[in-house]
């Protein structure tokens, strides 16, 4: 190297500025390092959109005359841009009396006497009484597991619907 290139070498790496580190700065990165973690650990809610047929594949099937419910997840923000708290989210899960048919049971809807037709198919959404059926926990949510004759009704749009939140 010659000299002029040396000179301009040292005179660029004196010029640089000392690294200043602010006080808080690490905290805030650690923070935000564990917040990015918790994100990815955490799984949104089972909605029949983001359920795939792998997961409906691996849930119970209903034996007999019963059906197979994912509850109704409600939003976790309202539409003035309100975000509900966990604990009430949990209160409106366990409370829904609305729900998505996954599986039918083999003998549902299949009593002449007590049912002309079936009341609902798979991939409705269907009303049933608040504390209907068992409740199943799974990774995700819950599904329940409900007899024929204990579906109220059915519905298009679940979200027409008020929730209580």
């Amino acid at each position: 190297m010659n000299k002029e290139t040396l000179s301009t070498l040292e005179t660029e790496s004196q010029k640089e500025a000392p690294k200043i580190k602010l006080a808080l700065e690490e905290k805030y990165e650690k923070q935000a390092e564990e917040e990015k973690l918790q994100s990815i650990n955490v799984k949104e809610p089972l909605t029949p959109e983001n359920l795939g047929q792998d997961t409906v594949d691996e849930l119970p099937e209903p034996s007999g005359y019963r059906l197979l419910v994912l509850p109704f997840t409600p939003k976790e923000k309202s539409k003035g841009g309100v975000i509900f708290s966990q604990e009430t989210l949990d209160k409106a899960r366990i409370a829904t009396t609305c729900g998505y048919v996954l599986k039918i049971g083999d003998l549902a809807y299949k009593d002449p006497e007590k049912f002309g037709k079936p009341w609902c198919k798979k991939g409705d959404w269907v009303i049933f009484a608040r504390y209907a059926g068992s409740r199943l926990a799974i990774e995700g949510g819950e599904v329940r597991i409900l007899n024929d004759d204990e579906i109220l009704g059915t519905v298009k749009d679940p979200e027409s619907l008020l929730h209580l939140i």
